[in-house]
């Protein structure tokens, strides 16, 4: 239990890092901002190879019981920083775009990755707790960067910190809750009074209470109502960061509590996380039917997807997280994918992203729309794809605890989102638009990224046994 810097040497990187673009930011003239999202994306690269270095090291707790450095922990923090390297380098072009490229976007997104990372390898309430404010603020402001030219962007930054704060009273409350029932906010601590089953109502409030936070943070139904709004109003690589990031992380640290922490209240988690994951995929796809922008239609479905991922979480079996490691994986590809496709489509100040707007591109622009597509139809859980695989995963991890009715009900709702999913298909290949040609910018490094998105989506979907073999190792709890 001593110190060990080496157990959080990603997160330090990460912090020197995002205080050294803080430091540069005054010194470099607004042309030069772009330098500083490179050396941050140098940064996570750093942390990656950290990160990775610690693969099949030995399950140790570090910082007095804080923190813990386990095969879970480090999968999760590689699938983070890629996430975030991801955002970074596509946000460039972006933010020059709509004249915001400032250095504090780099830094705060930085700060953000450090709570996220904090949240995957923490043992503690407490940490986990730290964690996750280091992330939602840092992202209240990242939602807010557009406002003086969208007042959306406003609202968005608004409705995310006000609902935001709310939830973590939740939370809050949750984990005292849980102290003054175990006397400690240690999760094996935790788990060891819980293992001698003499606990009461209390318990049970502050394990709901903690639902409730976490509920919020992956935009669980009934606590989804503010994604919808900050995601359409957020700049578009923020709305990656809060639809994959953020979201991903909430699961991965709900993912440990329900395993390692509260095993001896599974029928209440069961119970709390089927009526979720049910809401949540219905709501989530019915909602979506009527979208006609895509920002928002791709936030109704990142609901949807959470849904699905529920599905593994209420399984709680060990088929049940490694499906969960692997959509999570898979959710990213597609996901910041279809979202960076948008964004080099899009027009200043994010105009041309209305469903019309998209009405015969297919042939003008087919690279990108071709990738959109791909994306698309993983997002629909067609085979052959990464979502198809993810989804066979998790809907197999509660075939095996007999949920058949959950299966159904997750069946069924995916076949309500492959209409939505297919019609931007349809509208972008099939129907007549502006015979005007489409003129998109793409860099080099834009066009980078989108090729390995749509290999590593196929390629999960074709060949999932390499990413299935490091989760089912980092789930052995």
């Amino acid at each position: 239990m001593d110190i060990n810097y080496a157990a959080i040497l990603p997160e330090i990187i990460l912090s020197l890092v995002g205080v050294l673009v803080m430091v540069l930011v005054p010194s470099l003239k607004k042309e030069q901002q772009a330098t500083l999202g490179w050396v941050s994306v140098g940064g996570i690269a750093a942390a990656l190879v950290a990160a990775a270095s610690q693969v099949g090291t030995a399950s140790s707790p570090a910082f007095y019981g804080m923190i813990v450095q386990d095969e879970f922990g480090t999968v999760a923090r590689i699938l983070l920083l890629t996430v975030s390297g991801l955002i970074a380098a596509s946000a460039i072009p972006y933010l020059r775009r709509e004249n915001i490229l400032r250095g504090e976007f780099f830094s705060l997104l930085l700060f953000a990755t450090v709570g996220m990372c904090f949240m995957a390898s923490s043992s503690d309430l407490v940490m986990t707790f730290l964690g996750l404010e280091t992330l939602s603020i840092a992202t209240y402001i990242l939602a807010g960067m557009r406002q003086k030219a969208d007042v959306k962007s406003a609202e968005a930054a608004w409705k995310y910190f006000i609902l935001g704060a709310f939830s973590t009273s939740f939370m809050l409350y949750g984990i005292a809750f849980l102290y003054g029932q175990a006397g400690s906010t240690g999760y094996s601590e935790i788990a060891s009074y819980i293992a001698v089953g003499d606990y009461g109502a209390t318990l049970y409030l502050g394990v709901g209470l903690l639902l409730v936070g976490f509920g919020f943070k992956v935009a669980m139904a009934p606590f989804h109502v503010w994604a919808p709004d900050v995601y359409q109003g957020a700049p578009l690589p923020v709305t990656s960061h809060l639809a994959v990031g953020s979201k991903a992380a909430g699961f991965i640290a709900l993912v440990r509590i329900v395993q390692q922490v509260t095993p001896g209240v599974n029928e209440f988690w069961a119970d709390a996380l089927w009526m979720g994951a049910v809401l949540t995929m219905a709501i989530g796809n019915v909602a979506a039917l009527s979208q006609r922008n895509l920002k928002r239609l791709l936030a109704y479905s990142s609901i949807a997807h959470a849904g699905y991922i529920l599905v593994g979480v209420t399984a709680h079996n060990q088929l049940g997280a490694q499906g969960v490691l692997y959509y999570l994986s898979a959710y990213a590809l597609m996901t910041i994918g279809a979202l960076v496709v948008i964004q080099i489509i899009s027009l200043k100040g994010e105009a041309g992203i209305e469903l019309d707007d998209f009405k015969g591109i297919g042939f003008k622009a087919p690279f990108l729309t071709m990738s959109l597509s791909i994306f698309l139809i993983s997002m629909a859980g067609i085979p052959a794809t990464a979502g198809f695989m993810g989804k066979f995963f998790l809907f197999s991890a509660a075939v095996q605890q007999g949920l058949y009715w959950l299966v159904v009900i997750a069946v069924i709702t995916s076949a309500v989102g492959l209409y939505y999913y297919l019609r931007v298909i349809v509208v972008m290949f099939m129907q007549q638009g502006s015979s005007q040609p489409l003129s998109v910018e793409m860099t080099g490094a834009l066009r980078t990224i989108i090729v390995l998105l749509v290999l590593g989506t196929l390629l999960l979907g074709l060949y999932p046994a390499p990413l299935l073999e490091l989760a089912n190792g980092a789930v052995q709890f």
